[in-house]
């Protein structure tokens, strides 16, 4: 099982990155797909979920700035992270959960001026 994360860079506040974790290895479409983030020092938190049949959910502190959304048939979830603030710095994971979870590598994103 591979879940590959791409799309990280710096930005500056009020920028916009989409990030992509392309998974292989697992029924995809089947899966609840994740983004979290960790900051330094910091925990490793949820960002955003989507379900198999696309239903989302998301952090407060995103809400109304991310999107997540999902291509089963290219076995890919994104996240449109919009308006970025220096607090959105962190690392940022995808994460594959139906009878176990797997993770991403990770992608960094840092927001500053």
């Amino acid at each position: 099982v591979q879940l590959q994360a791409s799309g990280g860079g710096l930005v500056q506040p009020g920028e916009s990155l989409r990030l992509s974790c392309a998974a292989s290895g697992i029924s995809f479409s089947i899966y609840l797909m994740g983004w979290y983030r960790q900051a330094p020092g910091n925990q490793r938190e949820l960002v955003a979920t989507i379900k198999s049949v696309g239903f989302a959910n998301y952090a407060e502190s995103v809400k109304g700035r991310v999107t997540i959304s999902r291509d089963n048939a290219k076995n890919t979830v994104y996240l449109q992270m919009n308006n970025l603030e220096p607090d959105d710095t962190a690392v940022y994971y995808c994460k594959a959960v139906l009878n176990r979870e797997y993770w991403g590598q990770g992608t960094q994103v840092t927001v500053s001026s």
